[in-house]
């Protein structure tokens, strides 16, 4: 008998558990999601994974010894962040910088120009809860001045007695040397063991003081939450794995159990609590890489991601199937400097709350309603009016979720938005259609955020929506960017768990090495790589990946000497004079792709030397999408009824389309709504949606096909 092999992704948002499982030996794949579980997200968590054995077949006495890994993609950070929610926390820093925060970076709003003033935002730490340590490096790593045991003992006592038990420690130059930095740790573990700690030197051996720092204070807030969601999880899982293993003669085993990083790769649950911060974009990377695989499957190579879910809408870029990385990264107001996948994300999911602003001004998010009490339409307690409660009362969506499982009361919505159209002196259509358009305008300043500030060209790409409520306002999105069309996958709702399967184990780690071009030794680079690439493959010798399966690729960021920021470019192995010299190119090729100029062979533009990277890889199997027969008819087979349904105008009748029952070559024509379990999309009039070989719906205006 062949041993089932049942590999699980598992997303959790804001409002729903997205659940995709992988049999291994067949390819077979099904998809499912359940609600969210806020109190108790390890409830929803393993409830996901028995719905979903359940549709292969698979009793709960079975899951044991059918599950071969789980891979999971969390929001518990980036929702944390988005919605400034951090807890008190302690900053330490050397004697000196105790103002380093509140220097910070000069960042103003985008809406400044038409603001009367800007206030700065408040600091991730105040300025009373900084203390600082007498101790000086230089930039090299040697030591000025001795660290000050003596200090550091009545700093970690201070934070004992005003009962901080959350600190983040930034000295000076500690990219270079750490010591400092990890004798401050020892002490504060042996004066106020309760003390949660992160040092820089262990999240982010870059230089640069500011960032380093605001990415060990990210570190540090999200890690006490993030450690006891991922722990509870990791215990629940294993217990219900263990209990289910009864067949004679097994022993019980423990089951593989990843979490998504923001880089783009997983790691076990044990490594992840240790550095929390990789997962702030958890669930957006998996997305973006699900979606990138999807897209270029459909033949397209140039697409932007555009993933809506309860809480946030998350957009990204890929190019020739891949999605952008970047290290300047940043969730809501907290700047984290780590290499993960070009994401921006806005508070604009189907949770988000409609306002009305101290001017008398209609807001949409980024505040949410959640899963718990949810959107007036849930009938759970919630008291304010959503997005998703704009679209039912529009009728774009069903009076129900999850193909019915979820009934939801359009009574309820409708009052609500009584109540605030009265507010605004509006009917209650415009002011519905005025919540979606503030909506669809916030998801598409993201989308140009990510591109025009970025030298792309929005109208170059294709839009590949998903997620529970990414796919609802894909239409305005095609009017206002003037986009070529939009992707929308079968089961969009489920992307991000898919995504989950088509990532590798990944760990990434640099260390800052400045140095001119003209000057940089070979010998010098291939040592620090060599350093790197230690690192990288203890960590996968931990996560169970032997010498040949491991994969190390290096990278370095160059910059112009005298610029302020830098350019990741590939550096090919064994690194000699060849190879340093490629990568020089290579700098100079990226720069005028990113800026438009370039300053090859000018000698008075230096290149320098500024990071060495290396990214650690235990490469995954991969899913395969597979075409879909053709079937005879057309989408009228799918065609399930009509509503009436208020898009630009008034109300009126428009088709309702089941789309599982949709087949390649169908068309549907708006106005009309197409509906599937987790998702659905509303088709306005002048909109055409055409089904693919893969079953992915093609949508764009009429007279223009993708």
């Amino acid at each position: 008998m062949v041993e089932q092999r049942i590999r699980v992704g598992i997303d959790t948002g804001g409002t729903f558990t997205d659940v995709v499982a992988l049999d291994e030996n067949t390819g077979r794949m099904v998809t499912t999601k359940t609600p969210s579980t806020p109190a108790n997200p390890a409830d929803g968590f393993l409830a996901g994974i028995d719905k979903v054995l359940a549709l292969l077949g698979i009793a709960p006495a079975q899951a044991g010894a059918a599950l071969s890994a789980v891979s999971h993609g969390t929001t518990v950070a980036t929702n944390q962040l988005l919605e400034g929610r951090v807890d008190v926390i302690g900053f330490i820093t050397t004697a000196g910088f105790e103002f380093l925060l509140e220097i910070a970076r000069q960042s103003v709003p985008d809406g400044y120009g038409n603001s009367y003033f800007w206030v700065k935002p408040d600091r991730i730490v105040p300025v009373d809860r900084v203390r600082t340590v007498e101790g000086r490096l230089d930039y090299t790593g040697a030591e000025v001045r001795p660290f000050d045991e003596v200090g550091a003992r009545r700093v970690a006592q201070w934070f004992r007695d005003q009962g901080i038990d959350t600190v983040g420690v930034c000295f000076l130059h500690s990219y270079a040397n750490p010591t400092h930095e990890e004798r401050m740790r020892q002490i504060l573990a042996e004066v106020h063991p309760e003390c949660v700690v992160s040092i820089s030197s262990q999240v982010l051996r870059e230089y640069r003081e500011y960032e380093r720092a605001m990415t060990t204070l990210v570190d540090a807030a999200v890690k006490p939450k993030v450690a006891r969601y991922v722990n509870a999880i990791a215990q629940r899982l294993q217990a219900f794995t263990a209990a289910s293993a009864q067949e004679p003669g097994r022993t019980d085993r423990v089951v593989p159990f990843y979490v998504m990083k923001s880089n783009g790769g997983v790691l076990s649950a044990e490594e992840v609590v240790h550095q929390p911060i990789t997962t702030v974009l958890s669930g957006p990377a998996a997305g973006a890489l699900g979606a990138a695989l999807i897209a270029s499957n459909a033949g397209f190579d140039r697409v932007l991601t555009c993933d809506g879910g309860g809480t946030s809408t998350d957009v990204s870029v890929v190019i020739g199937g891949e999605p952008t990385l970047t290290t300047e990264g940043s969730v809501g107001a907290f700047p984290s400097k780590i290499p993960m996948i070009d994401v921006v994300t806005v508070g604009a999911g189907g949770g988000s709350i409609a306002w009305i602003s101290a001017d008398g001004a209609l807001k949409v998010g980024p505040r949410s309603a959640g899963a718990d009490p949810g959107p007036l339409c849930y009938r759970r307690g919630g008291t304010d009016v959503t997005i998703t409660d704009a679209h039912l009362v529009l009728g774009r969506i069903p009076a129900h979720l999850l193909g019915g499982e979820i009934p939801l009361g359009v009574d309820e919505a409708r009052a609500g938005l009584v109540e605030l159209a009265g507010r605004l002196a509006l009917s209650v259509p415009d002011c519905a259609k005025g919540v979606l358009e503030i909506s669809a305008w916030n998801q598409a300043n993201a989308l140009r955020q990510i591109t025009l500030k970025r030298g792309l060209d929005v109208r170059d790409f294709v839009l590949t929506t998903f997620g529970g409520s990414g796919s609802l306002l894909l239409c305005r999105l095609i009017d206002i960017l003037g986009l070529q069309g939009v992707l929308v996958p079968p089961s969009p709702g489920n992307v991000s768990a898919f995504g989950l399967l088509t990532v590798d184990v990944k760990n990434d780690y640099v260390q800052t090495a400045i140095a001119k071009h003209r000057e940089l030794k070979p010998d010098d680079v291939r040592a620090v790589l060599d350093t790197l690439t230690e690192q990288a493959a203890d960590a996968l010798r931990r996560e169970g990946f032997a010498p040949a399966e491991r994969r190390f690729v290096p990278t370095a960021d160059l910059r112009y000497f005298g610029q302020a920021f830098e350019v990741r470019v590939p550096l090919a192995a064994p690194v000699d004079e060849a190879s340093v010299e490629q990568a020089a190119q290579a700098f100079h090729d990226a720069h005028r792709s990113l800026y438009g100029y370039d300053f090859r062979g000018d000698s008075a533009q230096e290149v320098e030397w500024v990071n060495l990277r290396v990214s650690g890889i235990g490469p995954i199997t991969r899913p395969q999408l597979n075409r879909l027969p053709a079937r005879d008819g057309s989408a009228e087979r799918a065609r399930t009824g009509s509503r009436d349904v208020c898009f630009d105008e008034g109300y009126q009748p428009a088709d309702l389309y089941w789309r599982p029952d949709l087949a390649p070559g169908d068309e549907v024509r708006g106005p009309a709504i197409i509906e599937e379990f987790g998702s659905t999309v509303p088709l306005h009039p002048g909109f055409v949606a055409r089904v693919d070989d893969f079953g992915n719906l093609l949508i764009s205006t009429e007279g223009r096909q993708l």
